[in-house]
């Protein structure tokens, strides 16, 4: 499809080497990769990713989500998952534009047409996968062009913005924005949760403490908390520990047993445990590695 090359062809000039790089348009990322990269673990924040070259995995605990060009990705909470690039080469590279998403403009829109988005369902997913309509990727096109005109940026990206969120509220996966936009209902309490968690994370919490917080009784949340994330408070909350301290230990150079202090861990086997069982290596050989080859492993 002639947009999708017109689409990678921008992101490639917009590009320094491999990596992810920001752009002049708010919350707009262009993404290269030159090789395939190891799994990667990152809390995902809410966005929307196309692709317009290569291809990639997402998995979100069991649940594997791999997509190529023409096809977008929408996550619509704050949820840990392994990506991987999968396709990608020097001739071909992965390119990628990510979007993180306006929540405020999203419910506006919803408020403002309420009636052009039908009724809701009860599905509770924080992830989704569909093909991009020609319209959808047609708009995502002439967004992304603007990063040519930047004298343009500030009047016309909130504009064609605009238009973009339109497309994806009238697609596959407009009831998942929805259902976390929606006020008091099942998703916004569990997001309410997770905002819980990623604040309190280094300190220990009963599945009570959180249900307060979410307004929910226990069983509920731990229910609907595991249908949304595919995992429960506590997974969700070691999830956020062991990243946080591989961060640590990466950008501040502090030792293990620091960072496994720091994020709440009395237990450094524990720790090393839990964090080699996630990673695929202990602490200090994990480091060595992403030292070492950091294209390998960077955020895709």
């Amino acid at each position: 499809m002639e947009k999708l090359v017109q689409l990678a062809r921008l992101i490639a000039q917009n590009t320094d080497g491999d990596g992810v790089f920001e752009t002049a348009i708010p919350r707009l990322s262009v993404i290269r990769m030159s090789n395939p990269t190891e799994p990667l673990h990152a809390l995902h924040q809410p966005a929307i990713c196309i692709i317009a070259q290569g291809a990639k995995q997402v998995m979100l605990a069991d649940e594997i989500f791999r997509y190529s060009p023409g096809q977008y990705l929408v996550v619509s909470v704050d949820i840990p998952i392994t990506g991987q690039v999968i396709e990608a080469s020097e001739e071909k590279p992965y390119l990628c534009i990510r979007l993180d998403l306006d929540l405020k403009l999203l419910s506006e829109m919803l408020v403002q047409m309420p009636d052009t988005f039908g009724q809701p369902t009860m599905r509770r997913k924080c992830i989704g996968l569909s093909h991009a309509t020609p319209e959808f990727l047609d708009a995502a096109l002439r967004f992304t062009q603007l990063l040519d005109r930047p004298d343009e940026i500030a009047y016309l990206a909130p504009l064609i913005e605009r238009e973009l969120m339109f497309r994806l509220l009238r697609g596959e996966q407009a009831e998942m924005i929805r259902q976390i936009l929606a006020p008091e209902n099942r998703l916004q309490q569990v997001n309410r949760a997770i905002a819980w968690i990623r604040q309190n994370f280094s300190a220990p919490f009963s599945i009570e403490q959180v249900a307060v917080e979410a307004r929910m009784s226990p069983s509920s949340l731990h229910q609907h908390f595991r249908e949304v994330t595919a995992m429960s408070p506590l997974q969700y909350q070691k999830q956020l520990r062991l990243q946080e301290a591989r961060r640590l230990i990466l950008a501040n150079a502090v030792d293990a047993a620091t960072a496994a202090h720091q994020v709440g861990y009395d237990s450094p086997s524990q720790f090393s445990r839990e964090y080699r069982r996630l990673f695929g290596a202990p602490p200090i050989q994990d480091i060595t590695r992403l030292r070492t080859e950091p294209a390998r492993y960077a955020e895709a």
